[in-house]
């Protein structure tokens, strides 16, 4: 559908695309702590970036909440960029040092343990 659009061709690499988002997945829940630190910084990035657009209090505090919960949106979703990008080199770092296959079988490895860790994690931080 793209190459009947766009007057040029381009190619995706299927194993890059899933190796990096299997990698990426498994470091946002290895390292969550950092990812939820992630989130409240764009959270206080984009609220405060908001607050300079408005010029008077009382119509900056009518939408207050609304745009609040906008921006914990944004900033969930954009929280997970940081971990693509590292998760995109982890991938290429295995795909030059071990073989194109390694990438994928050691994210869905790296998934697993992650997730075993973050069960164990908040388990333990519950008791």
């Amino acid at each position: 559908m793209l190459n009947e659009i766009l007057p040029f061709r381009f190619e995706l690499d299927k194993i890059a695309i899933a190796g990096a988002s299997l990698w990426s997945l498994a470091l946002y829940l290895a390292f969550s702590p950092v990812s939820e630190w992630v989130i409240e910084q764009l959270k206080r990035w984009f609220n405060f970036a908001e607050r300079s657009l408005y010029t008077s209090q009382s119509e900056f505090d009518k939408t207050r909440q609304a745009r609040e919960s906008q921006n914990a949106f944004y900033a969930s979703l954009f929280s997970i960029v940081p971990f693509l990008v590292t998760g995109a080199l982890c991938n290429w770092f295995l795909d030059i040092s071990l073989g194109n296959s390694w990438g994928i079988s050691t994210g869905i490895l790296a998934c697993i343990g992650s997730g075993i860790y973050e069960l164990g994690r908040r388990d333990g931080s519950s008791d």
